[in-house]
């Protein structure tokens, strides 16, 4: 059985490509869900990839991914980093790890993303690595 991985995104990740591109990067969330899914098959993992601009999607898929015994979970939450106690929470009660997943480096940004609710309970963080990001989170789920 090969184990599945979730991969979350939150707000205005559908704009990839186009918004703001000198800080994300031109790679659209398709382009990093195609190098996910290559990089998957190498590992052995599936690669359920969803974003969602409602808070309340991702937490149904964070439950949805303890119910369906996921691997793990990469969660690029976007502002919802900064502002959701409520993904935090639901990320402590699920017992599938949740690995952090940033574009940009927050730490370098404005001080209010400094903070990282999600990141709390998340037991790694991958940031400042644009799409690669995500490639170096799924690398370290497998680990898991």
């Amino acid at each position: 059985m090969t184990a599945t991985v979730f991969v979350l995104n939150g707000p205005n990740l559908n704009l990839l490509g186009t918004r703001e591109p000198a800080i994300y990067g031109s790679a659209t969330l398709d382009d990093i869900a195609g190098m996910l899914e290559d990089r998957g098959r190498e590992l052995g993992l599936v690669i359920d990839m969803r974003q969602s601009n409602h808070e309340g999607h991702l937490i149904d898929w964070m439950h949805e991914a303890q119910a369906v015994g996921a691997r793990a979970v990469l969660i690029n939450a976007g502002a919802y980093t900064h502002t959701s106690i409520a993904l935090h929470d639901a990320a402590k009660a699920i017992t599938v790890p949740c690995i952090e997943v940033h574009l940009s480096d927050p730490l370098t940004r404005e001080p209010f993303r400094h903070v990282s609710y999600i990141g709390m309970a998340c037991v790694a963080e991958f940031r400042g690595h644009g799409p690669q990001s995500y490639v170096l989170a799924l690398e370290h789920a497998a680990t898991l």
